[in-house]
Order: C-alpha cells, then sequence, then structure tokens
C-alpha cells in the first residue's frame, strides 16, 4: 500500500446515502469535502495501515500529509492518532494535526489510548489547548479534561478551568456543557453548586441541563430539581 491508495481505497467505498444522512449533522464541512464513508472502513483500514508501518513507512507519510482534502482523511487521522502507543509522539503529532480539524466529529474522534498512562503530563498540554484560539483545539482540550479527570483524578479546580472558559463558539461551548453534565453524573454534589450559583453562561447553563436530562446516569429526582434551574 501507498499514501496514494489511501484516498482510493476511500474513493471504494463512498456511500451516498450515508454522505446525505452525515452532511447536516456536520455543517461546517462542506459537501465537496465529504465522500460518506463509514466507521467501519475507517478502523480496517487504519489496521491495515499500522500493519504496514514498518514496510513502507506509509503512516507517517500519511500523518505528515496535511492538510488533507476530505473530511475522511482527517477522520483516518484521528484513528491513526488514537493508537499511537508512545506519549511524546502521539502529543507531537496531535499538536500538529489539531489546527486542520475543522469539525466536531474529527475533534471528537481523537481518542489517545496512551492518555490514561500520562495523566500528569496530559494536564500540562490540556492547559495550552484550552487556552488556544481555534475553537477544536480547545474543545479538544475540554474533551480530554472530561474523559479523564472525572473519575479517580478528580478535583473541583478541572470544573473551575472549564467555567472560566470564555467564548461565543458554538461548538465550545457545547462541550462545556457536556463536561458539566458528566461532572453532574459522577460528581454531583460538588458540581450542582455550578448551576446552583449561576457560573455559567446562560446558554451552557441550560444545555448542561438539558444534557443531564438525556442522561441515564443521572437519577430522576436530580434531573427534576435540575429542570428548576434553568434560566428563562
Amino acid at each position: 500500500m501507498k499514501i496514494s491508495d489511501i484516498k482510493k481505497e476511500l474513493l471504494k467505498n463512498v456511500d451516498e446515502k450515508y454522505k446525505n444522512f452525515q452532511k447536516p449533522l456536520i455543517p461546517s464541512i462542506s459537501e465537496k469535502n465529504m465522500l460518506g464513508v463509514r466507521t467501519p472502513v475507517f478502523k480496517k483500514l487504519a489496521k491495515t495501515i499500522n500493519k504496514e508501518i514498518k514496510k513502507d513507512d506509509i503512516y507517517k507519510g500519511f500523518l505528515n500529509k496535511l492538510p488533507h482534502k476530505y473530511f475522511e482523511e482527517n477522520q483516518l487521522h484521528a484513528f491513526l492518532i488514537s493508537e499511537i502507543k508512545d506519549f511524546d509522539e502521539c502529543i507531537k503529532d496531535i499538536n500538529k494535526f489539531l489546527p486542520y480539524v475543522d469539525n466536531w466529529a474529527t475533534c471528537d474522534q481523537l481518542s489517545p489510548k496512551i492518555f490514561k498512562k500520562y495523566k500528569i503530563e496530559l494536564l500540562k498540554e490540556i492547559d495550552k489547548w484550552i487556552k488556544s484560539k481555534h475553537i477544536y483545539t480547545v474543545r479538544f482540550g475540554i474533551k480530554m479534561l472530561m474523559s479523564y479527570f472525572l473519575d479517580e483524578d478528580f478535583d473541583k479546580k478541572y470544573l473551575d478551568i472549564v467555567s472560566k472558559i470564555k467564548s461565543n463558539e458554538y461548538y465550545i461551548n457545547m462541550m462545556r456543557a457536556w463536561f458539566f453534565a458528566t461532572a453532574l453524573a459522577k460528581k454531583y454534589d460538588e458540581t450542582i453548586k455550578y448551576i446552583e450559583n449561576k457560573k455559567l453562561d446562560k446558554f451552557t447553563h441550560n444545555q448542561t441541563i438539558k444534557k443531564a436530562n438525556e442522561s441515564f446516569r443521572v437519577s430522576v429526582s436530580h434531573k427534576k430539581y435540575l429542570s428548576s434551574l434553568k434560566m428563562e
């Protein structure tokens, strides 16, 4: 397999019906830059590429070939980064890739498995990401806090960090709401104070309540109380 074969493989698996379904969900992507390829294809292709890394360095060749033309190439890129087993290498490739991420789906697809072994080092990177001026870099930083620091590594300061992010960007504030809804499910007593004291902007506050009400991890009694705290 060569780097050019990756695009051929994606084009071979175009699904117009899936593209028509997917396009309204990712409005920031132009139709001409979306093929309509299903997730199982990415998984299979990523596995093939990973097997051939030593053969012709297609892996690094593809990751260094930025920007990509198609949304699906970015999705595959996210799949490949998520499988990197060396933390420093993973961070390097993420920081190279993040400026080119132009939609929520690719941003949220990035989920490196190696991060759970390097929490302290990861926090330093998160601090940089959430201070970025790039929408999806900030969103990614918040997502990493949500993914790795709301369980045994929880600290109230993480709630403060996300509550103090000021933005008018929809995709940043939706991730902030997702973060707080998840925090309500996992650390209710600490998190509810941020809703009671209205520490979030109106949009994020109400979206947090909406997401919490949709979650099976939040109790019925908590949902009822949260609904009473909605901002009018």
